[in-house]
C-alpha cells in the first residue's frame, strides 16, 4: 500500500478524481474490499478524535491546596495540634477543608471541549464495499472509502468529491461561511484555501441539498476536523486576571507573615521570653494574619456572580470567567449568528420602475414590505413587484416550518429568504399554491446557476395559461431575458446596464443580489411538462426585478457595540466570510465608521495576514478591526497576538472552526442556540440568548464582581494586619496578649461570614460602564487603598492597646480586658464595612439599606458578640468573660471615632468631579 495514504502533505484537492483514487488504491464504483477495509482500520485506526487526558481525582483533589496562605495554614494546624491546642487547630482544618471543597466541587464542571469535537463525527456513513451500499458506523471508515451523501447526511469523514448533482454543504461550522457551498469535482490549485475547495467535503459539516459521491482521504485525528481538535488541545488555558493578580497577592502576602512571625519568635527569644509560648505567639501572628476567608469569599462571591449573570442569559461554565469580563479590554467577534442572525433576510428588492425594502429579520415573516416612503407596499398596484415576489416564492424548493414558538426553513437558506419576503407581502406559501400549481423543474445547477419552473396560473383571469418562473443569478437571468416588466405589467425593452448597475450597488452593500423573471404562456401555446428545458427559454423571458438579502445585523449588535466603545472595550469581527459581507456588517454595527472604512488596515482577510512579516504582526492585528477570510489557526494566532499585546482577549464564536481560539482567549463565549456543542464546551461563558447585547450586560456584572472582591480585600485585611501587630507588639514589649490566638480565630472567620460576605451582594455601582477596563498589569490594591488599610489596621492596634490597658486599670480582670478588646476589633470592622461598600463615595450616598444583607450580617455578628460575651460555655472556650455597659459605650466610642476618621480620609482622597 502506497505510504501517501491519509498524508496532510498531499494536497488531494489539486489532483485530479482519478490520481486520488490510483494514490488511494481504492475503485471508484465499487470502492474497497472488505478485507482490504479492516487491513486500513488496523494500520489507520477508527475514525475518531483522540481522547483527551485529564487529571486525576486525586490530583485534582491535592490541587485544591496548593496555595501558598493554605500552606501556612496547613502547617500551623499540625503545630498547634502539636502543641495540645487542639480548638485551634481544628478551627484551622475545619476552615482548609471547606475552601478545598469548594474549589473541588466547581472544578468538577469539567471542560469537555475535546469530547465534543469526538462526538460530532460519531454519525453513520453511506459507504460502497465490494460493489454494494452498506450502512456502517462512521468509526469504521478507513482512507479510500467510497461514501455516497444526500440532502441531510453529515459528512463521515475528509472526502474528496468524484460526483456531485446539485450539491451544496453547510460549512458554516467549519468555515464560517454563511452560506452553504456548491460542491463538484473540478480539480483546483494546491494554494486554494479550505472554505474554497470546491470539490471536498469535510468532516462534520452538513448536505443541505443535492447528492454525491468521495473518497475518504483523511479520518480520525487527520481530517480539518482533527487539525482543529489539536489546536483546541495545543490551546493554553489561561490564568485569569484575577487569578494573577489574587497567587502574586498570596505570595507576598506569605512571605510578609512567614517573616513577622519568624521576627516576632526572635525577638521573644532575644528578650527572654519561654520558648514555646512565644513559639506559641509567632503561630498565633501567622494565624491571625492569613485572611482565612480570602478564598471562600472569592468563591461565593464569584458564585454570586454567576447566579446574576445566569437571570441576564449569559451562563457561566468557570468561576474566574465572572472577574475576566471586567477586565476585557478586546472582544474579538465571529460575525455569522454573532453579530448577525445566521438566518438570510431579504433587504432590496429592486423592479425596473421602483425600489422596495422590507422590514423585520431572519425567518420569522413578520414585517412589511414598504416603498420608498415607509409605506407599505400593495403587489397588486405594482406587477413587476408582484411577479418578483411570486418568482421567489414559487419558483423555490425550500419549506417553511413554525416549531416550538420558532420559525424555521428547511432547505437553502438562499430560497428560504425568499418565502419570507413573499410571506411579507401577504403571498404567503398557502396563497402562492391557490395561484399557482408547479408542473415541471429546471434544477439549479452550479453550471447553469438559475432555476426556471412552469406553472398552472390558477387565476380566474388566466383562461387556463401557463407561467414560465425563474431565478437565479443576475448575469445568467439577463441572458435569458429580452424585456423587463413595469407596474402596470407592460413589458418594453431591456435596459441591461440599468440592471447590472443596480446589481452593483446593491452588492457593494455586502448583499447578495438575486434576479427573478417570468413569461406568461397562453393557453392555445401550452407548454408539455415533459418537454420543458433549457431549450423552451430561449431570451423570451421577461425581468421582473432584483430581490438584495444578507444575514443581517441583530437589532441589538448596534447598541452593544457602542455600549463597548463607550466602556474603552475594543470590538473586532473574526470571520470566515468574504472581506465585502464582513465590512458591510461591521459598517452597519458601528465596527467601521465612515472615518476608518477607507483605513486601509482597518480590513485585513487572511491572506494578507499570512503575508505580514513576523515582526508587524501584533501591531497590525493591534490596529485592525475586521478580519475577513481566516482559518481556525489564524484565529488563535490572532487572539495570541493580542494577548502579546498586553490585552485580555474575550472571544466569542459558534462554530468549530471557532473552539481553538475560544480556548486560548482570556475568556470563550460561545453561542447557545446557534452554537456547536463544541464551541460551547470549549468556551467559559455561554449565552442562552445569542445576543451580543448579553455581552455588555456581563462585562457590567464582571466589573461589578471584581468591585465587590476588592471591597472584600480592603476591608478584611485591616483585621488581619491589626491582629498581627497587636501579638507582635505584645511580644516586643513583653506585655499580655491582648488577644488570645483563639479569640483571633473567632474574629476571622465569624466577621468574615457575618459581615465580609455580605459585600458579594452589593449593588454594582453607578456609572460602572462609563469608566475605562482596568489595565491588565494594574495591581489588585491602588497605593490609596493600601494607605487606607494600613490606616484602618493602626487604628485597631492603637484602640484595642487603649481599651485594654484601661480596663485593666480600672479594676477589670484579663479575660475581662481581653473580651473587650475582642469587640472592639469586632465593632470597628462593622462600622468599617459600611464605608467599605463604596470605595470613593460615602456610605450616605450609597444609602443604607440599598444593600439589606449588610444589616443582616451586622445584626448576625452582634448575636455573635453576645454569645461570647456573656454564654459560659464559650466563655470556657474563647477565654472571655462578661464585661459591663460602661465598657460596650467605649468600645462603641472608637468604633465611631474610627469611621469617622475614615470618612475623612475617603474625603480627601476623592477625586475631584
Amino acid at each position: 500500500m502506497t505510504t501517501t495514504v491519509q498524508s496532510p502533505a498531499v494536497a488531494h484537492h489539486g489532483l485530479p478524481a482519478h490520481e486520488v483514487v490510483l494514490l488511494l488504491e481504492t475503485d471508484p464504483h465499487r470502492g474497497l474490499t472488505e478485507q482490504d477495509a479492516a487491513e486500513r482500520r488496523i494500520r489507520f485506526g477508527p475514525n475518531t478524535l483522540p481522547a483527551p487526558k485529564g487529571a486525576g481525582l486525586l490530583i485534582r483533589i491535592l490541587g485544591q491546596f496548593n496555595n501558598p496562605l493554605i500552606y501556612v495554614l496547613l502547617v500551623s494546624g499540625v503545630i498547634t495540634a502539636a502543641l495540645g491546642e487542639y480548638v485551634d487547630s481544628g478551627v484551622i482544618f475545619g476552615v482548609v477543608l471547606v475552601n478545598a471543597l469548594i474549589g473541588f466541587v466547581q472544578e468538577s464542571k469539567a471542560e469537555a471541549a475535546l469530547e465534543g469535537l469526538r462526538s460530532m463525527v460519531r454519525t453513520t456513513a453511506t459507504v460502497v464495499r465490494d460493489g454494494r451500499e452498506r450502512i456502517v458506523p462512521s468509526d469504521e471508515l478507513v482512507p479510500g472509502d467510497l461514501v455516497r451523501l444526500e440532502a441531510g447526511d453529515k459528512v463521515p469523514a475528509d472526502l474528496r468529491l468524484t460526483r456531485s448533482a446539485e450539491l451544496h454543504v453547510n460549512e458554516s461550522a467549519l468555515t464560517g461561511e454563511s452560506l452553504p457551498a456548491a460542491k463538484d469535482e473540478v480539480v483546483l490549485p494546491d494554494s486554494v484555501p479550505v472554505a474554497d475547495r470546491r470539490n471536498m467535503a469535510y468532516s462534520g459539516t452538513l448536505v443541505t441539498t443535492g447528492t454525491g459521491a468521495g473518497i475518504v482521504i483523511a479520518t480520525g485525528a487527520e481530517t480539518e476536523l482533527g487539525e482543529i481538535h489539536r489546536l483546541v488541545g495545543a490551546a493554553q488555558t489561561l490564568a485569569t486576571p484575577l487569578t494573577k493578580k489574587l497567587a502574586g497577592f498570596s505570595t507576598i502576602l506569605t512571605v510578609a507573615i512567614l517573616g513577622l512571625a519568624a521576627g516576632t519568635f526572635a525577638v521573644g527569644l532575644a528578650r527572654g521570653q519561654d520558648a514555646v509560648e512565644t513559639f506559641t505567639a509567632a503561630i498565633a501572628l501567622a494565624v491571625g494574619a492569613i485572611p482565612e476567608g480570602l478564598p471562600a469569599a472569592v468563591t461565593i462571591t464569584l458564585a454570586i456572580g454567576v447566579a446574576r449573570m445566569a437571570r441576564r442569559r449569559a451562563v457561566i461554565r468557570r468561576l474566574p470567567a465572572v472577574e475576566t469580563l471586567g477586565s476585557t479590554t478586546v472582544i474579538c467577534t465571529d460575525k455569522t449568528g454573532t453579530l448577525t442572525t445566521n438566518q438570510m433576510t431579504v433587504r432590496t428588492i429592486w423592479t425596473p420602475t421602483g425600489s422596495y425594502g422590507t422590514t423585520g429579520s431572519g425567518y420569522t415573516p413578520d414585517g412589511i414590505v414598504s416603498d420608498e416612503s415607509g409605506a407599505p407596499a400593495a403587489p397588486e398596484t405594482d406587477q413587476a413587484l408582484r411577479w418578483s415576489l411570486l418568482a421567489g416564492a414559487a419558483c423555490n424548493d425550500a419549506a417553511m416550518h413554525h416549531e416550538n414558538d420558532q420559525w424555521h426553513v428547511v432547505g437553502d437558506p438562499t430560497e428560504g429568504a425568499l418565502l419570507v419576503s413573499a410571506a411579507k407581502a401577504g403571498l404567503g406559501p398557502e396563497r402562492v399554491a391557490e395561484l399557482l400549481r408547479r408542473e415541471a423543474t429546471i434544477p439549479f445547477s452550479s453550471e447553469r446557476r438559475y432555476m426556471a419552473t412552469l406553472h398552472d396560473d390558477l387565476t380566474a383571469s388566466a383562461s387556463g395559461g401557463q407561467v414560465v418562473l425563474a431565478k437565479g443569478a443576475v448575469e445568467q437571468v439577463l441572458r435569458l431575458c429580452g424585456s423587463q416588466l413595469d407596474a402596470d405589467g407592460t413589458t418594453r425593452s431591456l435596459d441591461r446596464a440599468a440592471v447590472l448597475r443596480a446589481a452593483d450597488d446593491l452588492a457593494a452593500q455586502g448583499l447578495r443580489v438575486i434576479a427573478t423573471a417570468q413569461r406568461p404562456v397562453p393557453g392555445h401555446h401550452r407548454l408539455e411538462a415533459d418537454l420543458f428545458g433549457e431549450a423552451t427559454l430561449s431570451t423570451g423571458l421577461v425581468l421582473t426585478g432584483l430581490q438584495a438579502m444578507q444575514d443581517p445585523p441583530r437589532s441589538e449588535a448596534v447598541s452593544a457595540v457602542a455600549a463597548c466603545h463607550t466602556a474603552g472595550i475594543a470590538v473586532k469581527m473574526i470571520t470566515g466570510d468574504h472581506a465585502t459581507t464582513a465590512t458591510a456588517i461591521a459598517g452597519q454595527v458601528g465596527l467601521l465608521d465612515a472615518k476608518h472604512s477607507g483605513d486601509e488596515g482597518a480590513v485585513l482577510t487572511g491572506t494578507d495576514l499570512d503575508a505580514l512579516p513576523t515582526g508587524e504582526f501584533p501591531e497590525a492585528v493591534d490596529h485592525a478591526t475586521v478580519f475577513a477570510r481566516v482559518s481556525p489557526e489564524q484565529k488563535l494566532r490572532l487572539v495570541a497576538a493580542l494577548q502579546d499585546r498586553g490585552h485580555v482577549v474575550a472571544m466569542t464564536g459558534d462554530g468549530v472552526n471557532d473552539a481553538p481560539a475560544l480556548r486560548q482567549a482570556g475568556i470563550g463565549v460561545a453561542m447557545g442556540h446557534s452554537g456547536t456543542e463544541v464551541a460551547k464546551d470549549a468556551a467559559d461563558m455561554v449565552l442562552t440568548d445569542d445576543d451580543f447585547a448579553t455581552i455588555e450586560a456581563a462585562v457590567e456584572e464582571g466589573r461589578g464582581v471584581f468591585d465587590n472582591l476588592t471591597k472584600f480585600i480592603a476591608w478584611t485585611l485591616p483585621t488581619n494586619i491589626g491582629e498581627g501587630l497587636v501579638i507582635l507588639s505584645a511580644v516586643v514589649f513583653g506585655a499580655t496578649l491582648p488577644i488570645l490566638p483563639t479569640q483571633i480565630l473567632w474574629i476571622n472567620m465569624t466577621t468574615a461570614v457575618a459581615l465580609g460576605l455580605m459585600l458579594a451582594f452589593e449593588p454594582k455601582e453607578t456609572g460602572i460602564m462609563t469608566r475605562p477596563p482596568r489595565a491588565p498589569d494594574q495591581a489588585l490594591l491602588t497605593s490609596a487603598l493600601m494607605l487606607r488599610i494600613l490606616l484602618v489596621s493602626a487604628l485597631l492596634v492603637g484602640g484595642s492597646w487603649w481599651l485594654f490597658d484601661w480596663e485593666l486599670a480600672h479594676g477589670a480582670t484579663t479575660a475581662e480586658a481581653r473580651t473587650a478588646a475582642l469587640n472592639l476589633f469586632v465593632a470597628v470592622m462593622a462600622f468599617y464595612l459600611f464605608s467599605c461598600r463604596s470605595l470613593t463615595r460615602s456610605a450616605w450616598r450609597i444609602g443604607l439599606f440599598s444593600n439589606r444583607w449588610v444589616i443582616l450580617g451586622v445584626t448576625v455578628q452582634a448575636i455573635g458578640q453576645l454569645a461570647i460575651t456573656y454564654l459560659p460555655a464559650m466563655n470556657a472556650t474563647f477565654g472571655t468573660a462578661p464585661i459591663n455597659a460602661d465598657a460596650w459605650l467605649r468600645i462603641l466610642a472608637i468604633a465611631v471615632a474610627a469611621s469617622l476618621v475614615v470618612a475623612a480620609d475617603k474625603r480627601l482622597r476623592r477625586p475631584r468631579r
